[in-house]
């Protein structure tokens, strides 16, 4: 069957090479095989190699894979600490492909699958490689937003009232069956929101090992890519976002660290990457924890429902792979109740 996300190099190529100062002779466009929202290529020209991301075909939900507003997250944080690939251009919905794309810079680096990091030597090394990934998100939450114009990149306060509100309407848009361990997670998470605090920074919002790129011969972060779901919100909900994957299996879609001796292979536990975030950003502590983790896995899962839905539609980016997606909502569901039930 026919990728309905392959593009056409006839139709790219006199657009870019207009488009894009110095692009010229496109050669060859190779479709990155992970991703599951929004399908990205490789574009290979006698002017260099570029990175192309781009909306996917088909009926979309709304307010999802808002490739623009990608775009100009990382066009902002190009004069920041934070690592970004060069923006080069955004095109609009008439492009040749018949949807929104951008274009970007190809980076050079590694980008590390399993968070176990198997294929790095010593314990030191891997260690250093989650420093690095420790320091770039504190790094992001002390972005001044006013200063690199994105005040109005998303709304303030009530951050977690509206992400609630958000992925639960994003959840039942793409609901396929009665799950009764999702609806009992959506409840408590709406009985036990905090309060405001009135922390706003940019976050991420899927900020994970996968989405960064590594320099090649140092732990040194290079670039922070996927930003669909980055917005104005509550930095903690970026590390305990990330802090779920200690609590995934490791022998799962997820690849998370479950299972692993940490210690033994020179990882950071939990609570000591926790401590690191919040000495670097000058903070006693996170609050909350419990909602905080909660709610992380009740917003995956979400986000898996809705791959899991584009795949039955046959509009996925990689449909083989998004089938999949349906056990993982129940998985997270659960592991999610355990972590109510438990308190931490």
């Amino acid at each position: 069957m026919t990728d309905p996300n392959t593009l056409d190099p006839a139709l790219l190529a006199p657009y870019l090479e207009r488009e894009i100062p110095g692009f010229s002779d496109l050669q060859s466009i190779e479709k990155f095989k992970s991703g599951q929202s929004n399908p990205t290529y490789l574009l290979t020209a006698k002017s260099g190699r570029y990175v192309l991301r781009a909306k996917p075909s088909g009926q979309l939900l709304k307010s999802a894979h808002q490739v623009d507003r990608e775009f100009r997250v990382m066009r902002a944080l190009a004069a920041t600490d934070v690592p970004v690939p060069r923006m080069l251009h955004l095109s609009g919905e008439d492009s040749p492909i018949g949807r929104m794309f951008y274009v970007m810079a190809f980076v050079e680096g590694r980008i590390f699958w399993d968070p176990a990091l198997p294929e790095v030597s010593g314990r030191q090394a891997r260690a250093a490689i989650y420093d690095a990934m420790n320091a770039t998100l504190a790094a992001l939450h002390s972005v001044d937003i006013d200063a690199v114009g994105l005040a109005d990149y998303g709304k303030p306060g009530s951050y977690f009232e509206r992400q609630l509100g958000r992925w639960t309407g994003q959840y039942r848009a793409s609901e396929t069956e009665h799950r009764a361990e999702m609806e009992a997670l959506i409840t408590w998470l709406e009985a036990n929101k905090p309060a405001d605090d009135g922390q706003l920074a940019l976050v991420h919002g899927d900020y994970r090992l996968d989405n960064m790129m590594f320099a090649l011969d140092r732990p040194d972060v290079t670039a922070v890519l996927d930003w669909e779901l980055s917005t104005l919100g509550h930095p903690f909900a970026d590390i305990a976002y990330q802090c779920m994957q200690w609590r995934l299996p490791h022998q799962s879609g997820f690849k998370g660290l479950g299972g692993i001796d940490r210690a033994g292979v020179g990882l950071p536990s939990e609570d000591d990457y926790v401590a690191a975030y919040c000495r670097r950003r000058s903070l006693t502590g996170i609050d909350n924890w419990t909602f905080l983790l909660a709610f992380s896995f009740f917003r995956l899962a979400a986000i898996c429902q809705g791959v899991y839905k584009r795949a039955l539609d046959g509009n996925a980016s990689n449909p083989a792979k998004a089938k999949v997606y349906a056990d993982a909502v129940k998985l997270l569901t659960h592991l999610a109740a355990q972590l109510i039930e438990k308190g931490k």
